[in-house]
């Protein structure tokens, strides 16, 4: 087992040892965040018909190459179709059929004129201006032509992607499973929410943090309770999560103190060992391991500690554990509106909070960055990374990092 890989070697490792859940088929109301399970294809053009864009006249546009403001020309309506309906009369030479939006174009018209730029005047209708050829005619296919790949596997159905299933008859998309992912929180000091610490004790906000920032990723958390600091209590808890579970993510003794017993204890479960501590901070400590295919994720009891390692290790284990297509955060370039006085012998990430200044994307860092100030997390939305060996890092600085 490789005891302290950097960042990047660490998700190499994690993610070569996870298995993607299952797939299944849901309503499409109730698809929106679930990640796609296959690639969708176009089996029909949108719209299926030629159809108009407007409430106006559907016509030919040679007939109208004469028009002018004070020459119109005068076209007699044969007809009106509303969205939905079938024409009951062809456009022929010197007529015109009136057409609401969305109603399919008639036989023989090639062109549609606003309701607006007309006069109307009985059976007959004035235009006042030349038209072209297609000219306001939305065309079958316009919006996706039949063939086409409108979705790969392991994207998440957005607004967009739900009125495209929709468009294209996919009432039950296949879908892979919401993963379930178990949440422990190990150690003898931990305290409930709704109790009164005693002295020496503290509230037991990881599990918190944990089950909300699983939501963001589309996971399902699921508690499955506290552990005190005992080896088998531990294992028993693994046990559990790895028999409900997709996942397990535990936060406490994985430092190397004496009542540092998570390690132990997921071997004592059965799962085998990827990795203990990671070149990075905070987060340095933390144990990964693997059970047929499931991520173990064991990280520190300190709360800043913990998301830190958790959105640069865990989450891309999670996604593809979740089907999604993209795993890895996409890198982008951070200017920091304020610097940071510290060294960086390992590689050190930056939560902040992404701001616009002068037109320009800027984040903000806030002062505090230590293991655990977990209030400095409030209203973060993006990492900057600084890279091993550096030193204080001056205002203005342009450093690569990624959104969370």
């Amino acid at each position: 087992m490789m005891r302290t890989p950097d960042y990047i070697t660490a998700q190499s490792i994690l993610l070569e040892a996870v298995t993607t859940v299952e797939t299944e088929r849901v309503p499409l109301e109730e698809s929106y965040g679930r990640v796609l399970a296959h690639d969708l294809i176009a089996t029909e053009d949108t719209p299926s018909f030629d159809r108009s864009p407007y409430d106006g006249y559907a016509l030919q546009a040679t007939d109208t190459a004469e028009a002018g403001t004070d020459r119109p020309v005068m076209l007699r309506v044969s007809g009106w179709i509303a969205a939905g309906e079938t024409a009951q009369a062809a456009v022929t030479k010197g007529t015109a059929v009136k057409v609401l939006t969305g109603a399919a174009i008639p036989e023989g018209a090639d062109a549609v004129v606003p309701f607006e730029r007309t006069r109307f005047t009985g059976e007959t209708v004035a235009v006042f201006a030349p038209v072209k050829a297609g000219e306001n005619i939305v065309y079958a296919g316009e919006d996706i032509r039949k063939g086409c790949v409108l979705a790969h596997r392991g994207e998440t159905i957005d607004p967009g992607l739900a009125g495209v299933l929709a468009s294209q008859g996919e009432g039950r998309p296949l879908v892979h499973r919401t993963p379930r992912v178990g949440i422990i929180s190990t150690g003898g000091e931990l305290s409930q929410v709704s109790h009164s610490p005693a002295l020496g004790q503290i509230r037991d906000s990881n599990r918190y943090v944990l089950q909300a920032a699983l939501g963001t990723l589309g996971c399902q958390g699921i508690w499955l309770g506290a552990a005190d600091d005992r080896v088998e209590e531990i294992a028993e808890l693994f046990r559990r999560g790895l028999t409900e579970c997709d996942a397990i993510v535990s936060t406490g003794g994985v430092s190397v103190g004496d009542r540092d017993l998570t390690p132990e204890a997921m071997e004592l479960a059965g799962i085998t060992p990827l990795f203990r501590g990671m070149d990075i901070k905070p987060g340095m400590a933390c144990a990964y391991g693997v059970c047929t295919g499931k991520p173990v994720c064991c990280l520190s009891g300190n709360p800043a500690s913990a998301l830190t390692n958790f959105y640069v290790a865990a989450v891309p284990a999670l996604k593809k554990l979740a089907g999604r297509r993209e795993v890895l955060p996409q890198e982008l370039k951070l200017k920091l509106l304020n610097g940071f006085g510290k060294q960086s012998p390992v590689t050190r990430f930056l939560r902040g909070r992404l701001v616009l200044k002068n037109g320009l994307t800027a984040m903000v860092c806030p002062k505090e960055q230590g293991n655990v100030v977990l209030s400095s997390a409030i209203g973060c939305d993006a990492m900057a990374i600084v890279p091993a060996g550096s030193g204080p890092v001056a205002d203005g600085t342009v450093l690569k990092g990624f959104l969370l």
